[in-house]
Parts: C-alpha cells; structure tokens; sequence
C-alpha cells in the first residue's frame, strides 16, 4: 500500500535527520556526512532517494560530495543536509539546517517557523499558493527573505519533482492540494541582503537517467543498466557508481551518457548576493480535514 510505504519512509528519514540536528559536524567532512546519512537511511530498511545534499552557506542546494570530497566542516558554517529515503519508490524528503554560528540562529529559525505554520495550514483542498502566502508572510515578519525561485513539489513513486510546485511566496493561480497525494514542503531563507533567488553554479555532481536509449558505447550502456537497476529515474552521484568501478572510469562513462542526453546533471544553486541560505523541509499527505506530515520527529 503507498501510504504505508509513504510513512515508513517517513519515520525512517525523520529518525535520521533528527540524528543530524544534534550531531556535531565541525571538522567532518561532507563525504563523511553523506556517508553516515545514507547509511544510517539503509541500516532501518529503506534506500536512499537521492544523494544526500551537503549545501554550505551561500550554496542553497543540490551539492553533495564527490567521492573522498575533502571540503570539511568550519565552525563558522551554516549547512543545510537535505536527504531523502524511499521504500518502494515511494519517497520521503527533508531537511534540516545545522548552524554553529549564533547569528544565524534566526535564518534557521525563520526556514522553520515557515515551515511549521505551513504545516499547520494543510488540508485537501487548500491552495498552494496560499502556502506560499503563508510560508513569505513568516518570513518577512522576521526580518528574513524567502527564495523566490525555489520551491517544494509533488512526489510520486521514483519521482521526486512530480510536476506540480509548492511555492516559498504568493503566487497568482496555482492548484489545490490533492487528498491522499504526497507533497515536499521546503522553505529556502536568505538574510536582508541576499537577492531573494538562487543562480546555477558551475558544479555538477548530481545526476539523473534522462532516457534509456543506446549510445552506441557498450560500457556507458552497461552503467546506464546498472543505473536503472539501482536507482530508476531518481537521483544518484558519482560515489554511488565507484562503489563498482574505478573513479576515472565512472567519470568518464558519465560523460559519455551526459553527451548523449541518457544522462542528466544538476548543477548546485547558489543565492544570487552569495548570502546564507537556511532551509527546512516536510513530506506531507493532506487528508479531508488534516495532513499526515511522513517526516514528523
């Protein structure tokens, strides 16, 4: 049953992002973290969704290590880990910001109240850009921006992005929420001076099956069977394929997929001002006069 699967992710991924709030990061590294993450998600009976993000400071989202990244963890960062499990395909996707630098306790408590009151508004029914509307209002009453051009989505089995946007901002149309559909809620925060958008950074290093035609190069086709077997259509990173084949090798095949358009690559997002980002997130399914938050502590 979906909505089973739905929860047990859920549960899963709460336990594990709750382990990540309290841990103490400082001088671990960002491969370590996605490591620990992702085998803390498997050691309770689910797969990972995506590649764990290990997004620091200014870096909104979509960074996670590369294999051995030695990129480590100063007591002056702000890191937003965002991880994901799935049972069945079916996901559960959050986040939490770790800070240790006292003044920007606030950003962080700014992603979260918008979170929280945005939580608090759910039913089947409501509109999503009254969300939005919601999750701008908190944050602007504290002093913060929301980023404009981010957003949270619908999910589907192995779909993370299933089509449809939970704004961080009032909108003009949008659609009602669905009962018994499962959705991401994110609010993505930047401080007064931040541009209030993200841009794309030059790094690449999440990656996704666009298609599963040929290319015509027996070894990068066998890595796109091996890629569809293991992960379906969702997210995967190079530390995921080296696990079965020499570094170079990978990167290389990778290349050859990305070239022929089987493959795709997400660049990491950067605030626009290069201010801090903070950033909190829920899975959730409205009900007829509630929601069911999968990835309540």
């Amino acid at each position: 049953m979906q909505i089973e699967d739905y929860i047990r992710a859920g549960k899963i991924a709460s336990e594990v992002r709750e382990m990540v709030r309290v841990k103490d990061w400082v001088g671990k590294t960002v491969y370590e973290i996605c490591e620990w993450v992702e085998d803390e998600i498997k050691k309770r009976g689910a797969k990972c969704a995506f590649p764990v993000n290990t997004s620091i400071n200014e870096v909104a989202a979509h960074y996670t290590a590369e294999p051995n990244d030695p990129i480590t963890i100063k007591d002056t960062d702000l890191i937003k880990i965002d991880l994901g499990a799935q049972i069945n395909g079916y996901i559960a996707d959050t986040a939490v910001t770790v800070c240790y630098n006292p003044q920007y306790d606030g950003l962080v408590q700014a992603a979260e109240e918008g979170l929280a009151n945005a939580m608090s508004m759910i039913k089947a029914g409501v509109k999503a850009s009254d969300i939005g509307r919601t999750i701008e209002t908190t944050i602007k009453q504290m002093g913060y921006k929301p980023i404009a051009n981010l957003s949270g989505h619908s999910l589907e089995q192995y779909t993370i992005h299933a089509g449809k946007s939970i704004p961080n901002i009032w909108s003009i149309g949008g659609f009602s929420l669905s009962e018994n559909s499962a959705y991401a809620c994110e609010p993505f925060v930047t401080t007064s001076d931040g541009g209030g958008f993200v841009r794309n950074g030059q790094i690449k290093n999440i990656f996704a099956i666009n298609s599963r035609k040929k290319t015509k190069d027996q070894e990068a086709d066998k890595l796109l069977d091996f890629i569809w077997e293991n992960f379906n259509m969702l997210p995967f990173a190079l530390r995921w394929i080296t696990k079965e084949r020499e570094e170079k090798e990978a990167r290389d095949l990778l290349n050859v997929l990305i070239k022929k358009k089987a493959v795709q690559a997400y660049p990491v997002l950067i605030e626009v001002n290069e201010q801090r980002v903070a950033q909190a997130e829920h899975t959730f399914i409205p009900t007829e006069n509630g929601v069911t938050v999968t990835t309540k502590a």
